[in-house]
């Protein structure tokens, strides 16, 4: 007993050893927690503890800055009120004269601020800039050198071909400063706000175009980008700093905390900063390129942030008005910064209001009344969902995948179901209200997404005899398509008759058209009796059951093919679709059952898609375009199989994406819907775009690849030639046996795999194009692809008829794949746009122009 007895007691004081922090640690610590409780109450004491503490360690007490600034952005007034008061101090046994302590922390922060700016890390380089502004308020930094800063990052502007990332970036590191700063550099007359707000307008002008192509909200009959129920974030910041400088930026002490107004005014010296260049944008440069000389690496664009807007400005504040950018930046930084700990984010979100000015935000139930400040008093829930939805529908893509996004929601409304759960409910309403406002395509299918997830996590609980009176709507209508489409996720995430038991009646009826009446699962068409292939396929089946080898299976379907050859019409394509409905049937029961099913007859599934049974030979596009529409017909009921089916068919080299590219646009509908669509739907797009990214992703792996070789090849011959120098009297016999890098046989191999690889790729993208072509842009096109781009029609969509709707869905597709994929269409433009615009009449045509004119936005050419 008493043995383990000791043991636990050397066990728990090892675990002591392990959490002791040091004096400095402990200081450190408390710089980065500072304000968890009053930062008004703790400030003194910590300015206090940290001029006390000794030996002083400036790098120690900056670094802790940082780190506070850049990733608790809500923080920074406080810690410039932190820093200014580290003036009035000096460092203990200082020698007289020398710099305050404030002063010393303020220049080592700088080489960390040098370092962000370097590494070009944006968001960091932001933050520093926002604590910067704060202390040039605060007189602590000369006003000439924070407004050269200012300038330092608009000239990034002028740069020639800059990216809008890299633009849009730099522009806000120089607005927000000065909305910051702004008071203070207003007042002097020899510094011009007004130069700094002209480059932003110029470059927010020159981007217009490309905004059209990333509104949430669409309107294909106007060039100008639809702002009721949206915002682009650099044009939000430049209306706020308009709004500011009319007033002399009056409004910054009402939307920015400035708890360093209450230090005595600092009389000595301020710190100036030093001059700034901001670097280049850094380009690698591989050197591979494709058969055809262009540059098979993609330059990721960033497009122009736009947020939707769900509520009124009295519920949330307006971006466009200072004390509305300061809160909405704020918010985003939260989510974006805590993204590793989504539980954290939540509470931070709901704690928010206590980093705001007093009044912002409306009191949380059994807080102390406050009297209600004019212009603000907005709800915190809504603005937070608000914020949380705008950056999970930002387009092309959301800075994190929706799964966060969903998650956040999620966390937020445990921490507090009665004011956080009304305000999802507001929102679910809003964005349904949307669906029929032109909603982006995208949106609403992220969306739907969002919708069946959040559902299942609160027991499916929605008021659906709401959306009731929207079943006379026609069956494509998008809030039609929507409730389809959420429900078919809730099946996946639950099961069918959960889902069935919580929908109104009206919902359930087969007219209705929002769930099947059985459950969704495989469908052999051969299994019953009376199909002329009946007993081939159990013949087949029962081989595939018994776990035959594939030698033999490909025996009994040469002799099947034998026998049927007098009685079917096409028996190679009846035989494909035999062999894999049964293989298809084995692996219906598991995801493992399947990918046994699946590896075991790899060999026959190579002959197949090559046209044969027992030989193998070259591609055959009509033998994979048979297997695919086998895979379709067998899980026509439950979609989501067929997405899996296909993208581990890809993997595994038996057909290409380019076949499920064509495949899509040729013969998806007929089999999912049962009848040829010259449309596009959801569906379709998570086909091509599984399709479309296995392709890049293929390429971007061998890229990795043949660097790595490269790198290894160059390393050899260094190391040969080192080895020769080191070794000029040694026998030749005995030096090492290295392969020049241009001699490199895997090298070679790779080289030749990635051409290969870039020619599908393209060919992939070809394809795409190619079919949207054929979908709204040929001369015999259906005329209500004309009819649906103009104003008339669209104010007339209440009388829209399903056809009408899934031609503004198949636009819709198109301008997001073209916004989606615009880095790769740059490389390609000039091959494959000649291509397949010489299938485009020259003719005066509203739709070939709205064609041309996305394609145009897409790859960066004049519109």
């Amino acid at each position: 007993m008493s043995h383990h007895g000791r043991r636990r007691h050397h066990r728990d004081d090892y675990e002591r050893r392990e959490t002791y922090e040091t004096p400095e640690q402990k200081l450190k610590k408390n710089i980065i927690h500072y304000g968890e409780v009053d930062p008004v109450q703790e400030l003194p004491r910590l300015a206090d503890q940290i001029a006390e503490y000794t030996p002083v360690n400036v790098p120690a007490v900056a670094e802790a800055f940082r780190i506070g600034v850049t990733e608790q952005p809500y923080k920074i007034p406080y810690y410039a009120a932190l820093l200014r008061l580290l003036h009035d101090h000096s460092a203990p046994d200082a020698a007289p004269g020398s710099s305050p302590l404030g002063k010393q922390v303020l220049e080592d922060y700088w080489k960390g601020f040098q370092g962000f700016l370097d590494r070009q890390a944006w968001r960091e380089t932001r933050l520093c800039v926002h604590f910067f502004a704060h202390l040039t308020v605060a007189r602590v930094i000369s006003v000439q050198s924070m407004y050269e800063l200012l300038k330092s990052f608009t000239a990034v502007l002028d740069e020639f071909g800059v990216s809008h990332g890299r633009a849009s970036k730099a522009g806000l590191c120089a607005a927000e400063g000065l909305m910051i700063a702004g008071p203070i550099i207003k007042q002097d007359p020899s510094l011009d706000v007004f130069e700094i707000l002209n480059g932003l307008q110029t470059y927010i002008d020159s981007t217009k175009d490309a905004r059209t192509l990333v509104q949430p909200l669409v309107q294909l009959f106007t060039d100008t980008p639809v702002l009721e129920h949206a915002e682009e974030w650099l044009d939000c910041a430049v209306a706020a700093l308009q709004t500011l400088n009319a007033s002399d930026f009056a409004q910054t002490a009402d939307s920015y905390p400035q708890p360093y107004m209450t230090s005595p005014p600092w009389t000595e010296e301020p710190f100036n900063l030093p001059g700034v260049l901001v670097p280049p944008e850094v380009i690698e440069l591989d050197g591979l390129t494709t058969e055809s000389g262009e540059d098979a690496q993609p330059k990721k664009e960033e497009w122009p942030q736009c947020y939707v807007r769900l509520f009124d400005n009295d519920l949330s504040p307006d971006p466009t008005t200072p004390v509305g950018f300061a809160i909405r930046s704020a918010l985003i930084d939260i989510i974006d910064i805590f993204e590793v700990n989504r539980k954290e984010c939540a509470r931070l979100l709901l704690e928010y209001p206590k980093w705001t000015i007093p009044g912002t935000f409306k009191p949380r139930p059994g807080a102390p009344p406050q009297s209600p400040v004019p212009g603000k008093d907005w709800q915190l829930e809504i603005t937070i969902l608000e914020t949380i939805l705008g950056a999970m529908f930002l387009l092309p893509e959301a800075t994190f995948k929706s799964i966060y996004y969903i998650a956040l929601i999620t966390e937020l409304c445990k921490s507090s179901p009665q004011t956080v759960g009304p305000a999802v409910g507001k929102s679910i309403r809003r964005l349904y209200a949307l669906l029929a406002d032109g909603l982006d395509v995208e949106v609403s299918h992220r969306f739907a997404e969002w919708f069946a997830v959040h559902m299942s996590n609160f027991g499916f609980q929605w008021v659906w005899k709401e959306w009731v009176p929207d079943l006379v709507l026609v069956p494509q209508h998008p809030r039609r398509a929507f409730m389809r489409r959420a429900v078919e996720f809730e099946i996946r995430l639950s099961y069918h008759d959960r889902i069935m038991r919580i929908l109104p009646d009206a919902m359930r009826e087969p007219e209705a058209q929002v769930i099947s009446a059985e459950a969704p699962g495989p469908g052999y068409e051969y299994d019953e009796p009376t199909n002329p292939c009946h007993e081939p396929a159990q013949s087949v089946l029962n081989l595939l059951r018994g776990r035959a080898k594939p030698e033999d299976v490909m025996a009994h379907l040469e002799t099947l093919r034998n026998t049927l050859m007098e009685t079917t019409e096409n028996v190679d394509a009846v035989l494909r679709s035999i062999t894999v409905q049964s293989l298809l049937h084995i692996g219906s029961r598991s995801f493992s059952h399947f990918l046994n099913a699946i590896e075991r007859y790899l060999p026959l599934l190579r002959n197949l898609a090559s046209g044969q049974i027992s030989t193998s030979g070259g591609a055959s596009a009509q033998a994979r375009t048979d297997i695919m529409s086998a895979v379709a017909t067998f899980w026509r009921n439950s979609r989501h199989m067929i997405l899996i089916v296909f993208d581990k068919l890809m993997q595994y080299q038996i057909v290409d994406p380019t076949d499920v590219v064509g495949w899509t646009f040729a013969h998806c509908a007929t089999i999912t819907e049962g009848k040829r669509k010259p449309t596009f739907n959801a569906f379709q797009w998570d086909l091509l775009k599984a399709a479309l990214d296995k392709a890049n992703g293929r390429v971007m792996m061998q890229r990795r690849k043949v660097a790595a070789l490269r790198k290894e090849a160059d390393e050899n011959a260094a190391r040969a030639i080192a080895g020769e120098s080191a070794n000029m009297e040694v026998d030749a016999e005995a030096r090492p046996d290295v392969i020049p890098a241009g001699e490199s046989p895997q090298l070679t191999s790779a080289i030749k795999a990635f051409t290969i690889l870039t020619r599908e790729q393209k060919s992939a993208l070809a394809k795409t194009l190619d079919g949207f072509v054929d979908c709204l842009a040929v001369e015999d096109v259906n005329p209500k692809v004309r009819e649906v781009i103009t104003e008339h029609s669209w104010h007339n969509r209440a009388n829209w008829e399903d056809e009408d709707w899934e031609i503004w869905e198949t636009w819709g597709w198109y301008r997001h794949w073209g916004r989606t994929y615009s880095p790769y269409l740059r490389n390609y433009m000039n091959t494959i746009g000649t291509v397949a615009f010489a299938k485009v009449s020259s003719k005066p045509d509203p739709a070939v122009d709205l064609f041309r004119k996305t394609w145009n936005i897409a790859t960066g050419q004049e519109v």
